[in-house]
């Protein structure tokens, strides 16, 4: 994985929040900088794909480990 600016936990958090977390964090990023959610929500892989496409903001990269699912996603 890439380096990231600043970490989001949205683990335990269901749809839609850990979407509306996010993008308070990114509203607080520069552009070019880069956050890294952490969810434990499987419908937050379509999520944070759409959330990307709509707000324009980069989905560098997203995977899953142990239940875990891991978003870098860049302010656009």
């Amino acid at each position: 994985m890439a380096d990231f600016d600043q970490e989001l936990d949205a683990s335990g958090l269901n749809c839609p929040l850990p979407i509306l977390r996010a993008k308070k964090a990114l509203g607080q990023l520069d552009a070019g900088q880069i956050l890294r959610i952490i969810a434990t929500d499987p419908g937050s892989v379509k999520d944070f794909e759409a959330f990307a496409k709509q707000t324009g903001n980069e989905l560098l990269a997203s995977g899953e480990e142990g239940g875990k699912y891991t978003f870098l996603i860049k302010k656009s």
